[in-house]
């Protein structure tokens, strides 16, 4: 494992949950006040030798009523959604300069190194650990530890013919393995990165890691800062 140094990158913030509810709350404002016009209408232009029934014009005023509360009801919870939103990004700003460990096969390249945990489920006979950049080009590729269980995998950012990646981007390990009769065996897959700030996306809180965004859910451990060693 290796030490990943924290990265600088620029938060954003996703508003598109917040512009979806906004346009739900204004279609039901709309077909409030066409509703109310109706009403309005009605009583103006009601016969006056047959007004118009009590018991109707009640259950009226009954609706009418009914939709304004929904429509404050969906306003108080818009904003209670908004304020846990932002209670739960503050709480994790603590998080920014933290290395973690969270499911997800690419990871950012941070100080000229990237980190990977993979699992393999039994032992396989060949395993080939394949890099590949953002465009989705393979980058890297080299033998893998073959028995089950955990391994560590710390890419040094050069490629197979040892060019050095610039800093930045994400990269994804795809782990290639199989059993003496040349079956696949899936491996699963986790990244190690440093925090660089806490974002929306969504409306759900989201860490950034060098512009890599992992949601919160996928985090899987806080570490410890790795020693340093690569992957040639």
């Amino acid at each position: 494992m290796t030490t990943i140094a924290p990265a600088s990158a620029v938060p954003t913030t996703s508003t598109t949950g917040t512009t979806a509810n906004s346009t739900g709350t204004l279609d039901f404002t709309q077909n409030f006040n066409t509703f109310l016009t109706l009403l309005t209408t009605q009583l103006q232009n009601q016969d006056p030798l047959s007004p118009m029934d009590t018991n109707q014009f009640t259950q009226q005023l009954v609706s009418f009523s009914e939709v304004e509360q929904q429509i404050d009801t969906n306003n108080y919870l818009q904003q209670l959604i908004q304020l846990q939103t932002a209670g739960q990004t503050m709480a994790a700003t603590p998080m920014i300069g933290q290395t973690i460990e969270y499911n997800g096969a690419s990871a950012p390249l941070q100080n000229s190194q990237a980190s990977f945990v993979y699992t393999l489920p039994s032992a396989a006979a060949q395993a080939t650990l394949v890099v590949t950049d953002a465009n989705g080009q393979v980058v890297y590729s080299a033998p893998g530890e073959t028995s089950v269980g955990q391994h560590s995998f710390v890419w040094n950012g050069q490629t197979t013919s040892g060019q050095q990646m610039p800093d930045g981007g994400a990269y994804t390990l795809q782990v290639l393995a199989g059993d003496a009769s040349a079956n696949q065996i899936t491996a699963t897959v986790q990244s190690i990165g440093t925090v660089s700030g806490v974002s929306v996306d969504n409306g759900s809180p989201t860490f950034d890691l060098d512009g890599i965004s992992v949601p919160m859910s996928a985090l899987v451990t806080v570490v410890s800062s790795p020693s340093k060693s690569a992957a040639n």
